[in-house]
């Protein structure tokens, strides 16, 4: 929960837009500013102070106690200009709320952590259990010290400034081992344990199985990342509460899929009691993985519990970006997300140079020219097969004409794949038109380069025929001059000639132009690749220089 404490009208007029806007994440905290500060710090884990913060530095530095255990503090000025994360900005999370609480509020997030101020991802931030000299390892990143890094679980990271060898280190591992004086551990989850308990078994018994499973197997129980069982066994107390003193998810499985599972220690109690010769190790092996722990039993007498721990498969990370039609403002915030966490960036190198500033330190680009999108494509599949986290880019929203398709095409199902949408050149040109895709619309490339032409004329004409308003991408280029002008004759042989054209170069970017014109009137030779055409239909009029397509046909109908 966030608590919420203001003093003054201005401060409480932004405290109540906070409030509003997430009204279950957060709680008002009214009375006498030293008592609400007080209670908050006791009873939420972050706090956004609508106060000066020297105030806030006063009333929060008696509360004090331990930076992993106090809540993270914000503070907002009273004018709503400034979000200042003040105490806890990673262990608090502070510094993600200030600047989640800008982007609603319209303020600049001020964030002064010395790794966020240079751009390098602090290591208590990656959502990984971290153990080992966090603070002297992190100096040494933001020095300029060789930092190695020896990722032996090949877990996809976020880009970090790291070297080959170092006095300093970063090991990414499940292994049960002790990071040196000048080393950070970081715990991937990709422990999976399979459990099977006999009614009533104790959660003692189910944790202590685990516990003495994965220290003699060498293996640290922060890399757990699930237990798993049969569907049977749901809602078995000592399984349940095993998980829940764990913090891991409990996934079960129908015995069925577990029946299905290959195991090396069959046995028959588990068919006759829930359907499946083998419970721990069919559930610990159902999604694949290396069985480094065979089935155990517990040491009790009679045991009632049995377990098996499998490193499932590291599955790296391909995010296809889309980052909109060129302007800084229309590229989303998920977008700015992925582009900051990958290692590795792939793209067209004039997109690159669009968002190179937005990379952290230590990402490595893979760019190319025009015409190798099939090799961009592949290459951002094999950086992901090998664990990477990869984003590649594309313009407008990259499943538009874009790299999303040929991306899929290359991947199977052994990377977890993530579309981030972008606004589409066809929209930035709608916008600058009026609003020309008001009713059902098509975007039609008359590139030839990957379908063939027939097919093009064919939904050119099924468009025109079915009066869609049209908007054409790629529609002319030095050696594609003729394509656009037929396109144009067939939309003519079913619309009259002063059906309003739309004609956008450019959209959002520094240079970008558009104007409004008519079927007749387009002279396509005013035309290249970097312009989006949109004819309208038969409803499509220009108002007030606006080219507006009305949702229903009540206006057209009423016109005549």
């Amino acid at each position: 929960m966030i608590g919420l404490i203001s003093a003054t009208a201005a401060g409480a007029a932004a405290r109540d837009r906070l409030a509003a806007a997430w009204p279950d994440r957060t709680r008002v905290y009214d009375g006498p500013v030293g008592d609400a500060v007080r209670r908050a710090f006791a009873e939420c884990e972050q706090l956004v102070c609508f106060l000066a913060t020297g105030a806030v530095v006063r009333l929060i530095a008696p509360l004090l106690r331990d930076k992993a255990a106090d809540p993270g503090v914000v503070c907002v000025d009273e004018g709503g200009r400034f979000v200042v994360s003040l105490v806890g900005g990673h262990g608090g999370g502070a510094n993600e709320l200030a600047r989640e609480i800008g982007e609603l509020l319209g303020a600049e997030p001020v964030v002064t952590t010395a790794t966020d101020a240079v751009g390098v991802p602090g290591l208590d931030t990656l959502g990984l259990p971290v153990e080992g000299a966090v603070a002297a390892v992190s100096r040494a990143l933001l020095d300029g010290e060789p930092v190695a890094l020896h990722n032996e679980s090949l877990w996809p990271v976020p880009p970090l400034p790291v070297a080959a060898e170092g006095a300093y280190g970063i090991r990414v591992t499940d292994r049960l081992v002790e990071p040196s004086e000048r080393e950070v551990v970081l715990r991937p989850p990709t422990l999976v344990v399979g459990v099977g308990a006999s009614k009533g078994a104790p959660a003692e018994e189910v944790l202590e199985l685990i516990g003495s499973s994965l220290r003699e197997a060498g293996l640290s129980p922060k890399s757990i990342a699930e237990l798993a069982t049969v569907d049977a066994k749901a809602e078995e107390p000592g399984i349940v509460a095993a998980a829940e003193r764990l913090g891991v998810p409990l996934v079960t499985h129908s015995a069925e899929e577990l029946a299905a599972v290959e195991v090396p220690n069959p046995s028959d109690a588990p068919l006759a009691a829930v359907g499946t010769p083998s419970v721990a190790e069919a559930a610990a092996l159902v999604r694949g993985g290396e069985l480094l722990v065979p089935k155990r039993k517990s040491a009790a007498t009679p045991a009632m519990a049995t377990c098996a721990v499998v490193r499932r498969p590291v599955r790296g990370r391909l995010a296809v970006v889309g980052l909109g039609p060129g302007a800084r403002d229309l590229l989303t915030p998920r977008a700015k997300a992925e582009l900051r966490r990958a290692s590795v960036l792939v793209g067209l190198d004039q997109y690159v140079d669009q968002i190179r500033d937005l990379l952290r330190p230590g990402t490595r680009v893979l760019e190319s020219g025009l015409g190798a999108e099939e090799e961009r494509a592949r290459t951002a599949v094999e950086e992901a097969r090998k664990g990477q986290a990869v984003a590649l880019i594309g313009s407008g929203d990259a499943g538009v004409y874009a790299m999303a398709s040929p991306a899929l095409a290359e991947a199977s199902d052994d990377i977890d794949v993530i579309g981030v949408p972008g606004v589409t050149a066809a929209l930035a040109a709608a916008a600058l038109l009026g609003a020309p895709l008001g009713h059902d619309h098509v975007s039609i490339s008359l590139s030839d380069l990957h379908t063939p032409w027939e097919v093009i004329e064919r939904r050119v004409r099924a468009a025109a025929e079915a009066d869609i308003v049209v908007t054409f991408y790629n529609p002319r280029s030095r050696g594609r001059d003729w394509q656009l002008p037929k396109a144009l004759a067939i939309l003519a042989e079913h619309r009259e000639p002063a059906t309003p054209v739309g004609v956008v170069r450019n959209a959002s970017r520094p240079d970008e132009s558009a104007r409004l014109t008519t079927l007749a009137a387009l002279d396509p030779a005013t035309v290249d690749m970097m312009t989006v055409v949109t004819v309208g239909n038969t409803a499509t009029r220009d108002i007030a220089g606006r080219m507006v397509t009305p949702r229903g046909y009540r206006w057209q109908e009423g016109a005549k």
